[in-house]
């Protein structure tokens, strides 16, 4: 049995969804990780971690578009708003989304279906540096 932990540095350029499905894939392979789990957390409280399709990028427009109708950008509708337009809803996005996401790992593979992809889902409207740390326990 091993345990093994990575972080991995994510710069955003604003709201949009970034897929980092490869890096964590690749990573798996470079250290020969057989079999077990995967723990994904996110060290923000104003960006998630979510699992989604990654074939067509209209489903990330509609995702984005969808979460702003939700938890609108709007100062008046918030007592925190320290940071800006975007401080509070972030919050409240994140809170409906994952901090952490667990993945079974076989056979060197992460068990997602053929569309899936990993995602950094950024609520901010300013570039950042987000921290995701990968936790594997298994063989």
């Amino acid at each position: 049995m091993i345990q093994e932990f990575y972080s991995l540095k994510i710069n955003t350029t604003g709201q949009k969804l970034y897929e980092f499905t490869d890096k964590s894939i690749n990573w798996i392979k470079k250290n020969n990780f057989k079999n077990g789990i995967l723990n994904l957390s996110i060290q923000h409280t104003s960006a998630s971690l979510i699992v989604q399709e990654n074939a067509d990028p209209d489903v990330q427009a509609d995702l984005i578009n969808y979460f702003n109708k939700l938890v609108p950008m709007n100062n008046s509708l918030y007592i925190h708003n320290t940071e800006g337009k975007d401080d509070m809803p972030a919050h409240i996005k994140s809170t409906l989304t994952n901090n952490q996401i667990s993945f079974s790992v076989k056979k060197s593979e992460i068990l997602l279906g053929t569309w899936q992809g990993i995602y950094l889902f950024e609520h901010r409207l300013e570039p950042t540096t987000r921290t995701v740390i990968h936790h594997f326990i298994g063989d």
